[in-house]
């Protein structure tokens, strides 16, 4: 058990995951003027990291990265659990909330490759690899010519195997890329109006213990309120989708004054059909926009929508 002088921040061992637990620590470091001793991290390896021969669609879903680090909430191994927003699935086990949100990072994907500029540049039959159904449904609906293939493994293996010559190009995180330093391996940007992201795609999420008071009131100084209102209605639009990493969703949410907007698309796995939203309404009603964003786009899409 934990020293009660402590807080002790679960982690995976991936170095993304890592420089998003150090941002954690360094903020509550600031926040409460604590020494680094206070905040220990304990990385943990999830059945996801282990997973590199196959799609995550094919192994179990987004709970592959999270249901390590929930059993050590839950049994007191640590009291912090860190995580990409955009890994953790719609419900959480019993027990674990989320508590809140870091700042929220830059929230588009980021095309990289050797020689070509973007993907409608690429040639025809280009390779471009993703682990990723949702990227790889939006890169088949603008070059369906273009072979898409898995490509697994942290963004340094990533970008290794894309230098190597394996892939033309591939599509990264912009949030990951700044967050390791990794920006200048950034061929183009690609906005959100063209390709929209995943839901929580750049947000960090704190999970603890549901009772867990104490902690709750140590996090406070550190959680940004826009970042959780944007996430929580991308979060309750894939719910209602029932969405995980099997289903091609994309869904993102922005504050605009007192008013938040989300939009939202599905797509056919092929990229040949997609189905898009918008909502748009007071930031008090983040969940129910997110809501009536998903219930709209069920309402509209065909028995079978999203099969292969």
């Amino acid at each position: 058990m934990p020293d009660p002088s402590t807080l002790v921040i679960g982690t995976r061992g991936s170095p993304l995951a890592l420089a998003q637990a150090h941002e954690t620590q360094s903020r509550l470091m600031i926040a409460h003027g604590w020494e680094a001793a206070r905040l220990p991290l304990l990385p943990i390896k999830t059945t996801g990291d282990t997973i590199q021969d196959r799609a995550l669609s094919e192994a179990g879903g987004k709970g592959l990265f999270t249901k390590e680090l929930d059993i050590a909430l839950l049994d007191r191994s640590i009291d912090i659990g860190v995580h990409s927003a955009k890994d953790l699935p719609t419900a959480l086990p019993d027990g674990i909330v989320i508590a809140g949100y870091l700042p929220r990072e830059d929230v588009r994907d980021a095309f990289i490759s050797r020689d070509y500029t973007g993907i409608r540049e690429l040639p025809e039959g280009g390779i471009v690899g993703s682990a990723s159904l949702r990227r790889q449904a939006q890169i088949r609906r603008v070059r369906p010519d273009l072979q898409v293939t898995l490509l697994r493994g942290n963004v340094q293996t990533r970008l290794a195997k894309l230098e190597r010559g394996e892939v033309h190009a591939t599509l990264l995180a912009m949030a990951g890329l700044r967050r390791l330093g990794l920006t200048d391996h950034v061929t183009t940007i690609l906005e959100t109006e063209d390709f929209l992201p995943a839901v929580g795609q750049g947000a960090i999420a704190i999970t603890i213990r549901t009772d867990d008071e104490a902690t709750r009131r140590h996090l406070q100084p550190v959680l940004d309120e826009a970042t959780g209102h944007a996430v929580t209605a991308e979060r309750a639009f894939l719910t209602v989708l029932d969405g995980s990493c099997r289903t091609p969703i994309a869904g993102h949410a922005r504050l605009m004054g007192d008013d938040i907007e989300i939009r939202g698309l599905v797509l056919r796995p092929n990229g040949a059909e997609a189905i898009e939203v918008r909502r748009r309404g007071a930031i008090a009603d983040a969940a129910a926009i997110g809501r009536e964003a998903g219930l709209d786009l069920l309402s509209r899409m065909p028995d079978g929508f999203l099969a292969p």
